[in-house]
Order: structure tokens, then sequence, then C-alpha cells
């Protein structure tokens, strides 16, 4: 009981909800928009981290500054990705009704590709750098500062995504798509401009998320795996294209992971994580919230 009401797991599990939350935003978006699954979601994150962690140890930037310039980057790189593959694969009607089963090799293979660029650009050595790790008391609680900044950036950034979608004319415009894609196109939204804005969108996400985790714990070309699986699980807990409920999975796998490996072990993570994601696609494989909407 003392360990449940501990403000240190408290603190620890809301930060770790707010990375989790923002990583499944940009996943989710372009799932739920275009049915595609990114599975080059923790490799895009790991290519922001070494543009935040060289900028710091080459230029002396701190990663709140260059988080920027990773998102630019990222969004950059997810403009080129539409419009030199999936533009031309939902042009064609043949290749386009095979693009969300097609999407899961096409991104596998652009992971490859960035897991060994980033290899043969800094090695395969994981790399951390110390920013911010003064620890600081925080209700009861003693907790790094940069955990702190990490809750601070990853929660308001999600919020002003939220807001976006709820009352800007682009957010509303992806919400339609969303929502009924065929209606959208036939009330004037012009749909491709919108999956070149979600592709920036999704991939500067990550690369937000990608500077953030940079600040708190080593990155390396390969360990962008595990957060990739983890935003699957919460967008299934959430329901596959329901952004908002994917906040609600971002909460609930983050406590479970950081409760439940305080009161069993950390070599029981991959356990609980798995087994929360199968007992809720066995009772409700919609997901917990149960529909698509924003």
């Amino acid at each position: 009981m003392d360990i449940l009401l501990s403000p240190q797991f408290l603190v620890a599990a809301l930060v770790l909800s707010a990375i989790y939350a923002l990583i499944a935003l940009g996943l989710n978006l372009i799932y739920g928009t275009m049915r595609l699954l990114n599975v080059a979601h923790g490799e895009i994150m790991m290519l922001a981290g070494y543009v935040s962690y060289w900028a710091f140890v080459r230029l002396g930037i701190g990663p709140l500054i260059s988080m920027i310039a990773a998102m630019a980057i990222t969004a950059v790189l997810g403009a080129l990705c539409y419009l030199t593959i999936f533009k031309a694969i939902l042009r064609n009607r043949q290749l386009a009704a095979r693009l969300e089963s097609n999407s899961l090799l096409i991104f596998f293979g652009i992971s490859i590709i960035v897991q060994n660029v980033l290899s043969l650009a800094f090695s395969a050595d994981p790399r951390s750098y110390p920013y911010l790790d003064t620890v600081v008391p925080v209700l009861g609680a003693r907790v790094e500062l940069n955990r702190l900044v990490v809750l601070a950036v990853g929660a308001g950034a999600t919020v002003l995504c939220i807001l976006f979608f709820r009352y800007h004319r682009l957010g509303l415009a992806i919400r339609a798509l969303i929502q009924q894609r065929d209606a959208a196109s036939l009330v004037g939204i012009d749909a491709d401009k919108i999956n070149l804005l979600v592709f920036c969108l999704g991939f500067a996400m990550a690369g937000l998320a990608g500077s953030l985790i940079g600040m708190t714990s080593a990155i390396s070309p390969f360990g962008g795996f595990p957060y990739t699986i983890s935003a699957f699980i919460v967008i299934i807990l959430g329901g596959l294209g329901n952004l908002l409920g994917g906040l609600f999975g971002a909460a609930l796998l983050a406590f479970v992971e950081i409760y439940g490996v305080a009161v069993t072990s950390s070599a029981y993570r991959s356990v609980l994580l798995y087994g929360v994601f199968i007992f809720v696609l066995l009772i409700r494989p919609q997901g917990l919230v149960g529909r698509r909407a924003v």
C-alpha cells in the first residue's frame, strides 16, 4: 500500500503518460486518417533524439531549442515519405486497395534504412547527455528537473494538438477524414493536402517525443522498437483511430507499467504490457473507449 501511495511513483507514471500520449498521438493520427501502420515510428523518434544529442554535444544547444529543429527534420522526412511513396500508391486503385497491409512492409523498410544510417553516423553504442539533471522536491517526491520538463512539454504539446483538432479548420478537416473519408471528400476537403499534413504532423510528434526521451534516457539506433510496441498497445487500448482514446490508453499503460514493476519486478515489464494488451483484445477488441472519433 505504501508503494501505491508513493508520490515518487505517481510522478514517474505521469511523466511516462505524457511520453506515451505524445508517441501514440502521432502514430494514431496517421493510422486514423489513412489506415497506415507506421512501424518505423520508434526509429523516427531515435533520429530526432540524435539531432538533439548532436546539437547539445557539438554545438552546445539545449534540447528545448534543438527539438524544434528535430521536429522540422522529421516533418520534412514525413513529407518526403508521403510525396515519393504513398501519394503515387494512392493514385493507383489496385495498389491503394492493398495499401493498409503493404504499409507494414514499406514502413519496415524505412525503419531499417533509418537504423543503418544512424548506426553509420553515430555507431550502435547507446548515447546520452546530462541536461537539467538536478534533483528537486515535488509533492514529497524527489524528481530530476529534466523529467518535470518532459512532463510539462509533453502534456502541453498534447493539449495543443487536441485543441488544434477541436477548433482549427485544418484540424476539423482531419477529424472529418478520420470519421468519414468519402463524405469529407464530397464536401470539398482536399484529401491529398490533408494526407500530407497528417504525415508531417505524425512524424513531427515522433520527433518531439524523441527529443524529450533523449533528455532523460539513452538513445541508440535500435532503441526505437520498444517505443513503437508501446505506442501500438496504447492505441489498441484507446481504440484504433481514436485520438482522445489514445490519451486514456497512454495513462493506463503508464500506470500499469510503473506500479506493476514496482509491485513485482522490472523483469515482468514485458509480461505486464503484453498482458494488458491481450486482455483488452479479448474482452473489448475495439478498444476501451470504443469509438473512432476525436
